[in-house]
């Protein structure tokens, strides 16, 4: 949902994994390359270098089309509960502009709540193509967890 106004993203989702295990995910360039990035869609390669001030960039690949790249650099890193980044395409689009990412990990005893606010949208048709993208990658990561089995690690 977004805040009126704001365009600001909001996502919340339970995933069957521990905190650790559910970072790592989202923190290990060969676990992104698993999940990350809309169906059909590869993200590879991805460079990542996890510190704050430390800088990413992924190329993912739609199944018909060009490749692109996004890109950012880290604002927080707090192992295994929070993640801050920043978040822009390269090119940009003419209705983007740089956004910030927080993922916040919450453990629920037998699985993890991952909740994702993403803000700064331009646009409001720019904030729904994320929301598009990152339900759909986050049903990817919850697939992957679930066929790995075991909530500890």
């Amino acid at each position: 949902m977004a805040d009126v106004g704001e365009r600001t993203l909001r996502l919340q989702r339970v995933l069957p994994a521990s905190r650790e295990r559910v970072f790592r995910a989202c923190t290990e360039p060969g676990e992104l390359a698993l999940w990350w990035g809309p169906h059909g869609f590869t993200t590879t390669p991805i460079v990542l270098d996890l510190r704050v001030g430390g800088r990413y960039r992924f190329a993912m690949q739609p199944p018909d089309g060009e490749r692109f790249h996004l890109s950012g650099e880290f604002r927080a890193v707090d192992p295994p509960a929070h993640l801050e980044y920043t978040f822009r395409w390269e090119p940009p689009d003419p209705d983007d502009r740089e956004t910030l990412v927080t993922v916040s990990l919450q453990d629920l005893d037998e699985s993890t709540e991952l909740g994702l606010v993403q803000s700064g949208f331009a646009t409001e048709g720019r904030r729904a193509l994320h929301e598009a993208g990152w339900t759909e990658s986050l049903e990817r990561l919850d697939g992957l967890l679930s066929s790995r089995g075991g909530a500890r690690d």
